[in-house]
């Protein structure tokens, strides 16, 4: 068989595996609604298992679906299509979302500069931990302006998004939050997309909150950037 052709039957392969591990994905999580079932969670975890048994190298992989990482460019651009929808809600709240995503996108940033610096881990990896707290488009742009690694991001935001919405449903029992904004909020700045799609199973609101809170955050992590890296320089 031709090079050529092989590389094309492969790419084909590996492109058809990782949309149909998230398709399956998103299947189990409208059958079970858990924090477990996230397609955050189930659709990493499955395509790896397939490439660890198929012992096909991250080099192998990324050649046959890269296409699918160049998406997050449009993605992200995309993201100005809520916040247009939003605008008079960020017209109305503005001081307090202002509020809440910069001191929640420091803290973030801090807390993870703060643990990488204890545990002396190298640059590369310290400034791939950083943006965790973003969704994953602005995470891996902020990643690369920063000279971090935006495929090692997307694993931390994965691991980010999905404890945070697990031990967020949990702490919600107990916290004293009882408006939609303040829920939503919580939720999209704590554990951005996995946290907009629990904020949307507790009410339509929360999660229109949550989502313009994530897209808020990542929007506040694009522009502080530079500042960041200048600072880490």
């Amino acid at each position: 068989m031709p090079d050529a052709l092989q590389g094309l039957l492969t790419a084909l392969f590996w492109s058809v595996v990782t949309i149909g591990c998230y398709v399956v994905a998103r299947m189990i999580n409208a059958r079970w609604q858990a924090w477990w079932s996230s397609p955050l969670l189930l659709a990493p975890i499955s395509v790896g298992i397939i490439v660890v048994l198929m012992h096909t190298g991250y080099a192998s992989y990324i050649r046959g679906t890269h296409w699918i990482a160049l998406m997050m460019g449009p993605a992200t651009v995309a993201f100005a299509i809520p916040l247009y929808e939003h605008r008079e809600t960020i017209k109305r709240h503005w001081p307090i979302l202002l509020a809440g995503v910069a001191i929640g996108s420091a803290t973030a940033i801090g807390t993870a500069f703060a643990l990488a610096s204890w545990l002396d881990l190298p640059t590369a990896l310290r400034t791939s931990l950083l943006p965790r707290s973003t969704s994953t488009p602005f995470a891996m742009a902020v990643s690369s302006d920063l000279g971090g690694m935006p495929e090692l991001t997307a694993v931390f935001v994965i691991i980010t998004g999905v404890t945070g919405a697990a031990l967020g449903e949990f702490m919600l029992r107990f916290m004293p939050l009882r408006s939609s904004l303040a829920r939503g909020a919580f939720l999209g700045m704590g554990a951005h997309g996995a946290g907009v799609a629990k904020a949307r199973q507790i009410g339509a609101e929360e999660g229109s909150i949550a989502g313009l809170v994530m897209i808020l955050a990542g929007c506040f992590n694009l522009m502080m950037a530079p500042l960041v890296a200048l600072f880490m320089g």
